[in-house]
């Protein structure tokens, strides 16, 4: 599978948010085993220690657990934890420009 990162974000950060993305898809669940970090870097030509940091990064926010011998998991819950990051990430960042736009509209009503 190619894939194509963006020059603008480090790559480890891309590779944390595809993760996440896969979690919030339904394509990894709680006790999930997640890529080995060699298969990742393989497949993708990363260094092993870009992956590595990416899924740090998803263990430090309790999202996959470590499993000495055995690799990373999907932790129970990390799917909802996500799902309200993203809807506190909406109604802070997103929603008041709806609004602000809306009203800007004359839709007031519709608020």
């Amino acid at each position: 599978m190619s894939v194509t990162w963006n020059d603008n974000t480090p790559i480890y950060l891309q590779l944390k948010e595809r993760v996440v993305a896969m979690m919030l898809d339904g394509d990894l669940n709680p006790g999930d085993a997640l890529p080995s970090v060699r298969q990742v870097a393989a497949e993708y030509q990363l260094n092993p220690i870009t992956v590595s940091r990416a899924y740090q990064e998803l263990v430090d926010e309790t999202l996959v657990e470590k499993r000495r011998g055995l690799g990373m998991f999907v932790t129970e819950g990390a799917r909802q934890k996500l799902l309200a990051s993203e809807r506190n990430q909406f109604l802070t960042n997103e929603w008041p420009l709806v609004v602000e736009r809306i009203s800007a509209w004359g839709w007031t009503s519709m608020i």
